[in-house]
């Protein structure tokens, strides 16, 4: 599908941007992001035996809690509902189940909100799955899985700018593009697309989605979590043109949270890396994300 316009409410903006970090990323590819991926557990965890629904010390013996926001929103999950399996998220966390040997059944969904889940205590769930971003400090009072999606670059516009239709980066070159100072997004213009024009900075999001309304500018760059939430959110007739190839890094990616020191981090982490050693986490990608509304841009 090309342009899936998605149906969300003002209410996400706290999730999904929060869920973004301060920065975006871009430079490597998905597939190089394996390496490092899986260093993003705590080193803490101690070792089991076996990562099987018997062994592992969940929160319930014998079934996985798993936490998410509420509401959740395309493309994440579906209908607010993640017990459907439909939508991103909601598709790899079954995913990660069933590699633990869990049943659906055995899976019960329990909500937090996204700051209340990322502090310092105990927790109500066995892992979190909302957006989240792997970073140093958080993992100084919770755990985190190895990498399940390594943020890539978006380039979104209006539908009205002459970039909306665009399918390739070469499409790009002549146009006024713009991203927040600081940020790898800047980066990706400057040196994935690289414009004639040169990129516009601006102090945040919100000035650059304010330079786009009064056509000041023709498209913005953002991450992926931000692209869906401005696009189809903030944005009139916003539309995304499409993710940057080669654009996601192996150093900024969304992980499973779990509790500090959690006993099960090390078997989560080893499930989320089976899911993309045998191509399930691209295939879930490109199914709930590429393939509804995120297209990536050729060349």
């Amino acid at each position: 599908m090309r342009r899936t316009r998605l149906v969300l409410v003002p209410v996400a903006a706290a999730l999904l941007l929060s869920a973004c970090g301060s920065s975006s990323s871009g430079g490597t590819t998905s597939s190089s992001a394996a390496a490092t991926a899986s260093e993003s557990a705590s080193e803490s965890a101690s070792p089991s035996a076996t990562c099987s629904p018997e062994s592992l010390e969940t929160l319930n013996a014998g079934k996985l809690t798993i936490a998410t926001g509420e509401p959740v929103f395309p493309p994440w999950m579906l209908d607010d509902d993640p017990t459907s399996g439909k939508g991103f998220e909601s598709a790899v966390a079954y995913a990660v189940a069933k590699q633990l040997g869990y049943d659906n059944a055995d899976v019960t969904w329990v909500r937090t909100t996204f700051d209340s889940a990322i502090a310092p205590g105990p927790k109500t769930f066995d892992f979190n799955i909302q957006q989240y971003s792997i970073t140093d400090e958080r993992k100084k009072v919770v755990d985190f899985s190895s990498g399940y999606y390594a943020l890539s670059q978006v380039v979104i516009s209006n539908e009205s700018s002459p970039i909306a239709k665009a399918t390739t980066v070469a499409e790009l070159k002549g146009a006024r593009l713009g991203a927040a100072i600081g940020t790898t997004s800047l980066k990706a213009i400057e040196e994935q697309i690289q414009p004639t024009e040169k990129a516009q900075v601006f102090n945040d999001n919100a000035a650059a989605v304010t330079a786009l309304k009064n056509k000041q500018i023709d498209g913005i760059v953002v991450d992926l979590p931000t692209a869906f939430y401005l696009a189809f959110v903030e944005i009139d007739k916003g539309v995304i043109v499409g993710q940057l190839p080669d654009s996601a890094a192996a150093n900024e990616q969304l992980g499973l949270l779990l509790a500090k020191d959690s006993p099960i981090t090390q078997c989560v982490s080893g499930a989320v890396d089976a899911l993309r050693e045998d191509g399930t986490l691209a295939a879930l990608e490109k199914e709930w994300l590429a393939d509804q509304g995120a297209p990536v841009l050729a060349p």
